[in-house]
């Protein structure tokens, strides 16, 4: 079965953020002709830097080259997933528990959608929320989450 464009680039990202020593959270190829751009998100423990990004950018840009999965012209765009990252896998819950945490589900839960707490425990199925007002905890079923992301604490 043959891969896809994104799924190609996909996998080259991966390596290329493996061998970086980061993780790729999220890479989109997007537009058409030559205002085509492929987006990369990366992240590490204790955060991105700008080196990090640029190493990154050479690398992935290096094996994109020799591989050449994208016909023609491209922009490659490399970048952190900032300070209010989404959420999108439960690798990437579990990261987060003990930080707050924004989610809106896709059908109500207790008359609401949207929910901001303290992120408590992750399950399989089930993430438990804190929602810090002295309010009983949050059950949320992952499958039930239609967007997540953390939420920006100033201390």
């Amino acid at each position: 079965m043959e891969m896809n464009v994104e799924d190609s680039v996909r996998a080259l990202a991966a390596q290329t953020a493996d061998e970086c020593g980061c993780e790729l959270v999220e890479i989109h190829l997007s537009g058409r002709g030559k205002r085509r751009l492929l987006r990369a998100v990366i992240d590490k423990e204790g955060g991105v830097t700008l080196g990090d990004c640029e190493s990154f950018s050479k690398s992935l840009s290096a094996l994109l080259d020799v591989e050449d999965p994208i016909a023609g012209p491209y922009t490659l765009e490399v970048s952190s997933p900032g300070l209010d990252r989404p959420l999108k896998s439960t690798e990437d819950f579990r990261k987060s528990i003990g930080k707050l945490v924004r989610i809106v589900t896709r059908e109500k839960i207790g008359n609401r959608t949207f929910f901001v707490g303290r992120l408590l425990g992750v399950s399989d199925e089930t993430l438990r929320l804190s929602p810090g007002d002295d309010g009983e905890d949050i059950f949320i079923p992952i499958t039930m989450i239609a967007k997540a992301r953390l939420e920006i604490e100033l201390k």
